[in-house]
């Protein structure tokens, strides 16, 4: 299921939202969540001692992911250091950069599971264990998971072609937007712009931040691919055209022949 899933191309700007909650629940890092989610819900009930501490390590919890997903998201996602290094380009190549090439495939918009899972279990488990012991930090993971699912089904819904009719969802998703098509130096959230509020990186208009050239390529741009060469001979090439599909994709031509190509 996760090879046919991924060996397909799945435009959520041409999906209904029918045909999103089908893919949604058949993909494979999804499963995982739920499959994680509900082993941690019966182990924590299982090992279950004081309410309050597992109420508060569910509590701490639902507070420390919308913060830990800020800081990763700003100063490591859209940090210029990963793709530096042969060793960690292709995982941020996967995790983020390949997102902002193509904002609408559903196959790059997750996390690899490799990588999210292991953040999450990292943050939060060891903060459950500390207030309620290991019922807590079954609480606290499988709490974490839940969050996953629906941060990760807020986001598919910010790129699906559907205009949401609660003003909550439309709120996030005309952020979450411009993040992706009008600068992406601000907006980090997913669903909880708090964080954005709280240290200036929320924008609320794209009038009120200039259009940035580097909102698909991440600041690595040609020149930076000379330099540090590995995600370019990955991609094959780096998008700067402010076109939403990637500029390298037309068969047998070099990034600026496919990019004269598609724009022509």
């Amino acid at each position: 299921m996760a090879v046919s899933f991924l060996n397909r191309k799945h435009n959520l700007d041409r999906m209904s939202l029918r045909d999103l909650v089908y893919s949604f629940f058949t993909y494979y890092a999804v499963v995982a969540y739920i499959l994680i989610g509900i082993t941690c819900i019966v182990l924590s009930v299982k090992w279950f001692e004081a309410p309050a501490r597992m109420a508060a390590a569910v509590l701490v919890a639902t507070v420390a992911y919308p913060f830990g997903w800020y800081l990763i998201h700003r100063y490591i996602l859209h940090g210029r250091f990963l793709y530096k290094s042969a060793a960690t380009a292709v995982t941020w190549k996967r995790i983020h950069f390949d997102h902002h090439q193509d904002p609408h495939d559903l196959r790059v918009l997750f996390g690899a599971l490799h990588t999210t899972l292991p953040t999450i279990a990292l943050v939060l488990t060891p903060i459950g264990y500390l207030i309620g012991g290991r019922s807590g930090a079954a609480a606290a993971l499988g709490w974490g998971m839940v969050t996953t699912c629906f941060y990760e089904f807020c986001h598919c819904i910010q790129h699906l072609n559907y205009a949401p009719q609660q003003k909550w969802l439309k709120d996030i998703k005309r952020l979450h937007m411009s993040h992706h098509f009008h600068n992406e130096q601000g907006n980090y959230g997913i669903t909880n712009y708090f964080w954005d509020r709280l240290f200036g990186t929320l924008y609320e208009k794209a009038s009120d931040k200039p259009k940035s050239p580097t909102v698909f390529n991440l600041g690595y741009t040609a020149e930076e691919a000379v330099k540090y060469p590995w995600v370019d001979k990955l991609s094959g090439g780096t998008r700067g055209d402010g076109h939403p599909r990637r500029f390298w994709s037309a068969e047998g031509l070099s990034a600026p022949e496919a990019s004269s190509e598609q724009q022509s």
